[in-house]
């Protein structure tokens, strides 16, 4: 049986994948810094465990990796680089050392895992590697901080990552989420002003779920994606391309 390595895992995304990837046979390693949430979200899915990692820590990650590959036997097929940080604040007020961390948690890490992982499927031939970015990385919102940085940063790893590792068998490909009620955006969307005026923003009028992210993740790691690779999926319900709805303009001219 095939088997996921979701990092993030704790959180709403992360566990809704794992939700998705037990459904698509997939046996699931759950993967958060916070251990003790990882396992509480495993164990709301079938022959799913959950794991402490520190993404940002080579080692750490090379042991969460060894303790997956000796649960099920196996390297994993599909990882997804879906943990994530930030710290908002207007650019002039950023420190320095926030500005690090959002870098080494969301960009970073992405490097550290996906290479790791490589390093484990290419002399198999065969493997998926996902990083979830995020719209902030195409038109960034202000006061973001790094956020947008790494963003913008983890999507061209991606593109880097398919040229140099398609040869070996392997796809890499990412998810952008936009506008998602869950994990980092959950506490800003509980202002119901805030969540009625970003769902009239949105062409297809309402906010995202886990679920549409987790399903856009197992669509790329499907046979059915089997000629995608290096591309950036945008899952926002059209709120990236809506710039122009959103400006006023006269109706034309009737003839």
């Amino acid at each position: 049986m095939q088997h996921a390595f979701v990092t993030g895992g704790g959180g709403d995304i992360g566990a809704a994948i794992g939700q998705r990837a037990a459904a698509a046979g997939y046996r699931v390693a759950l993967v958060d810094q916070n251990g003790e949430r990882a396992r509480e979200r495993a164990a709301g899915i079938a022959g799913a465990i959950g794991l402490a990692c520190d993404v940002s820590d080579e080692a750490s990650v090379h042991a969460a990796l060894d303790a997956a590959q000796a649960e099920f036997g196996s390297v994993p097929d599909l990882v997804v680089n879906c943990a994530g940080t930030a710290r908002f604040k207007p650019l002039i007020e950023q420190t320095l050392e926030d500005f690090r961390r959002v870098l080494d948690v969301n960009l970073v890490s992405g490097f550290i895992v996906g290479q790791a992982a490589a390093k484990r499927m290419a002399p198999r031939g065969s493997g998926c590697i996902i990083n979830i970015t995020s719209i902030n990385g195409v038109t960034p919102a202000p006061n973001s901080g790094a956020y947008a940085s790494s963003k913008a940063g983890l999507a061209k790893l991606t593109e880097l990552m398919a040229v140099e590792w398609g040869p070996l068998g392997l796809r890499i490909n990412a998810v952008a989420p936009g506008f998602i009620d869950a994990g980092l955006s959950a506490p800003f969307f509980a202002n119901q002003t805030v969540r009625d005026l970003r769902c009239k923003a949105v062409p297809s009028r309402r906010l995202g779920r886990s679920e549409d992210i987790a399903d856009a993740v197992i669509f790329l790691a499907s046979d059915a994606a089997s000629y995608i690779n290096g591309h950036q999926l945008v899952v926002d319900g059209g709120a990236s391309r809506a710039l122009l709805a959103l400006l006023p303009r006269e109706a034309p001219a009737q003839s």
